[in-house]
């Protein structure tokens, strides 16, 4: 152990502490289990101060400022477009320099996520929602059943699985993905408690107020008598046009069936919406040829839901409520 940096961080610790109690440089080396030579030119190290060393740095703490200031102001930008306008600003710096301090910084690259646009009155009335929510207990969410539309598509994008491949294989069929211009779909109807999932809807045609109320009587009512029996519960459903028109509110108030309030935009507070995205990283390496196939592999995903995954999700309700305050409104991570 000739070299001071071959010391450990303990070893220097006790050399720095013994020394300041003054102890020799003998019994210093004996303590720390290392040789006198590296106690005493550690020392000696410490006492004169290391010398910098290394290239000097081309940019000031300024101009590392102006490049974080950059890159806050528009994280959209691309390097190119953040190394321009920091050269702009007077700063001699690589593009390659420009990167790695970004990375310094802390900033990385990452696919955004997206989320519904929200306007300040939607944002207060979240917020309001959220406080006038914020005390309810388990035991009344779970009297809530929860209700959405997703699509589904048999191509899933880029959600499905990666290949392992040689060089040179990249053309070669066994390891392709088969994409088409206008992948065939299909619009689903489903409902959730803390209880478990109800029967699927598959619609056939655009949603307005008489095909949903036809959707409520043959699949939401049937639902409700699954997941509930007699117990009363409350039905929550989104903002969109055919779920708040007139004759669906008429519908709810002739069959006795409470609504929740809900506010608009706000996909992150239905715990269904977790469940939909479940089922889809469940299909992802499925490879349905036609609609009807697709049908079959989201019946046969659904049915695999249990009532403990949908249980854990409306327990998240608390969370989500309290991270809507927290967010005053805006879109959370939920």
């Amino acid at each position: 152990m000739g070299k001071t940096s071959d010391l450990t961080a303990v070893q220097k610790t006790i050399i720095d502490t013994l020394h300041k109690e003054g102890k020799t440089q003998k019994v210093i080396a004996k303590e720390a289990g290392c040789s006198q030579s590296s106690v005493s030119k550690h020392i000696n190290r410490q006492a004169k101060g290391r010398k910098k060393c290394g290239r000097k740095k081309c940019t000031s703490s300024r101009d590392n400022r102006t490049l974080q200031r950059i890159v806050t102001t528009n994280p959209f930008k691309n390097v190119g477009e953040i190394h321009k306008e920091w050269t702009a600003a007077g700063v001699s710096a690589s593009r390659t320099t420009t990167r790695r301090l970004m990375k310094d910084m802390g900033f990385r690259c990452r696919i955004p996520c997206v989320k519904p646009l929200l306007n300040m009155k939607q944002r207060k009335k979240r917020l309001a929602w959220a406080k006038d929510k914020k005390d309810w207990t388990d035991a009344e969410w779970s009297k809530v059943m929860f209700s959405d539309e997703s699509k589904f598509c048999i191509s899933f994008g880029n959600q499905g699985p990666r290949v392992w491949r040689k060089s040179g294989e990249a053309q070669n069929p066994r390891c392709m993905r088969s994409s088409v211009k206008f992948p065939p779909s299909v619009m689903v109807w489903g409902a959730m408690s803390s209880a478990g999932v109800g029967p699927l809807c598959f619609l056939r045609s655009r949603v307005n107020a008489a095909v949903y109320q036809e959707v409520l009587e043959h699949f939401m009512l049937p639902a409700a008598d699954q997941l509930y029996g007699d117990a009363d519960f409350t039905f929550q459903q989104d903002l969109a046009p055919a779920h708040s028109a007139k004759t669906t509110s008429t519908w709810f108030k002739d069959h006795g069936i409470p609504v929740l309030d809900w506010p608009a935009n706000s996909p992150d507070l239905n715990p269904i919406e977790n469940l939909w995205g479940i089922v889809k990283r469940r299909m992802q390496y499925a490879r349905p040829n036609n609609a009807e196939e697709l049908k079959t592999t989201i019946r046969a995903t659904w049915a695999l839901i249990t009532p403990e995954q949908c249980h854990r999700l409306i327990e998240s309700m608390p969370r989500r409520i309290t991270a809507v305050i927290e967010a005053k409104g805006a879109p959370t991570k939920y």
